[in-house]
């Protein structure tokens, strides 16, 4: 599923991002890390890869459903949820 037909699909929620992060990642124990199954597991793409080999995060995507967290075997993310009145406003839920 391509980065845009899911911003199409989240884009029926509301998503009211925090200037405060509830995702940090660790860039020292990510540079170790090979699998980078972060970016493969979040649901809303919300992890890429720059040009430096980072992880970078797009959090006006992010679902708050912590599978980032489970699926790092470094533990490099430290995830938490939004503060209150912040984060995804489901339509339907």
């Amino acid at each position: 599923m391509s980065r845009d037909s899911i911003r199409a699909k989240l884009g029926h929620d509301t998503i009211k991002v925090d200037s405060e992060k509830h995702i940090k990642v660790k860039q020292e124990i990510c540079a170790t890390c090979k699998e980078k199954y972060c970016l493969y597991v979040c649901p809303a793409q919300v992890y890429k890869l720059n040009n430096q080999g980072q992880i970078e995060l797009d959090l006006d995507a992010c679902l708050e459903c912590g599978t980032c967290r489970i699926a790092c075997v470094k533990k490099a993310i430290d995830w938490n949820y939004p503060r209150g009145s912040f984060g995804i406003q489901l339509k339907f839920g």
